[in-house]
């Protein structure tokens, strides 16, 4: 059991809690030490709404570990409906800090996701980038149903510390949840396209962009096909002013 568990709010019935990048990180460092599994989600807008529409989804969201403010749409919405979050806890800015302070730890490291070969440049980087950190195996996400169990059985015999996995979401989140308690991995997270930034072969949005909280639209320049799922963006919005005048 952990020790301590962190305030949380409410955002269309989606848990978020309530932490700093430090925080979140001083958590997970909680879960590695219980040695118990645990499942972290890095909750955006896009996510957030369609779990408001889709219980499943929720459900495995509000099962989470630790639930962290992915996006500048979450703080906005905490801030609306009064219960101000810290700071924005992304997947990517989770993953990097959790390497840097796994290198210390001596944390052991799997990476599942991305198109062949990209977790494996990922983790390459990583490691450049903390020396001492221990990856302990990597596989690409394009696997069917009749290679699941052995990559479920090359994941325990790995026996990681922290199991990234970079599938999409919802499609992460649910594989986890599927599999969390078979491979007893004491952290489990999705990080979506975080694979394919560390490994180059998509680029994050420019410091100033992120500043300016305009990574979505920065996205959508980059990815066009990406407009049909930031059409989400408004209607997220919609959702929880009407929940924020029920409230009021």
């Amino acid at each position: 059991m952990s020790r301590s568990t962190p305030p949380s709010c409410y955002i269309l019935g989606n848990r978020v809690d309530s932490l700093t990048l430090a925080g979140a990180v001083a958590r997970v460092k909680e879960f590695v030490r219980a040695g118990t599994p645990h499942h972290v989600v890095t909750l955006n807008a896009e996510i957030a709404y369609r779990a408001y529409g889709e219980p499943q989804l929720q459900a495995v969201i509000n099962r989470a570990h630790l639930v962290t403010a992915d996006g500048a749409g979450i703080l906005w919405a905490a801030r609306r409906l009064g219960h101000p979050l810290p700071e924005r806890v992304t997947g990517i800015d989770l993953l990097q800090a959790l390497a840097a302070a796994g290198a210390g730890e001596g944390w052991r490291f799997y990476l599942y996701g991305a198109a062949p070969g990209v977790a494996a440049q990922a983790a390459a980087h990583l490691q450049r980038e903390h020396p001492g950190l221990v990856v302990a195996g990597t596989s690409h996400g394009y696997l069917g149903p009749d290679a699941m169990p052995l990559l479920l059985a090359e994941i325990r015999a790995a026996q990681p510390h922290i199991l990234l996995v970079g599938l999409g979401a919802p499609k992460q989140e649910y594989w986890i949840a599927s599999y969390l308690e078979e491979l007893q991995v004491p952290v489990a997270m999705g990080v979506g396209g975080s694979f394919d930034v560390l490994a180059g072969v998509a680029r994050r949005a420019p410091a100033w962009v992120q500043r300016l909280n305009l990574e979505w639209l920065y996205r959508v320049v980059k990815e066009p096909k990406r407009v049909k799922r930031i059409m989400a963006l408004p209607k997220f919005m919609i959702a929880v002013w009407q929940e924020a005048r029920r409230q009021g």
